[in-house]
């Protein structure tokens, strides 16, 4: 599953690329980046794979009907929205959450990326010191339990991108592309 994840991802980021160069070059905002990438994850996701109970959502941020939370290093709650996720709304209780995204264009500030990266790692841990936990049986009180989680960094100026794969809470892979 973990594999097919990485796989819609890397295609998706591809044509992307191949296709949208141009809203890079035009310095548009995140969002904006975002927003595309997210439809062309959907049309890989929900139409052509085993995936079809699971949305593709932009800054989504509820569980429930409650505010997403997470509990970072100091063991504080934190309310969250991650830039892009692929999760099934609460719907398949024994994997609900599967991909996890944030996207940065090089020139923010380091605080900024270190917030994205340290949501990823909590995003992606199935338990924090059993505080809260993904036992596939439950919808956790806070979120976690997503797959695999990814950071992107434009480098506009560049014309690189710098990716981070997250899985269980650890950075797994790290990698650099041309545009």
């Amino acid at each position: 599953m973990k594999n097919l994840i990485k796989e819609i991802f890397s295609e998706s980021l591809d044509e992307f690329l191949e296709k949208e160069l141009d809203l890079l070059e035009s310095r548009v905002s995140e969002r904006s980046i975002c927003g595309r990438i997210a439809q062309l994850l959907n049309l890989k996701t929900i139409d052509k794979t085993e995936f079809e109970n699971y949305h593709v959502d932009i800054e989504y941020n509820r569980n429930q009907g409650e505010i997403k939370t997470i509990i970072d290093n100091n063991h504080e709650i934190i309310s969250i929205t991650c830039d892009l996720v692929i999760h099934s709304r609460g719907k398949v209780i024994n994997q609900d959450n599967l991909l996890a995204i944030e996207f940065k264009k090089s020139n923010r500030p380091d605080s900024e990326k270190l917030k994205d990266r340290n949501r990823l790692k909590a995003l992606t841990k199935k338990t924090f010191d059993d505080t809260w936990s993904n036992d596939g049986t439950t919808l956790p009180k806070h979120v976690c339990g997503y797959l695999l989680g990814i950071y992107v960094e434009f480098n506009i100026k560049n014309k690189t991108i710098f990716i981070e794969e997250y899985e269980e809470g650890q950075i797994t892979i790290q990698n650099q592309l041309n545009c």
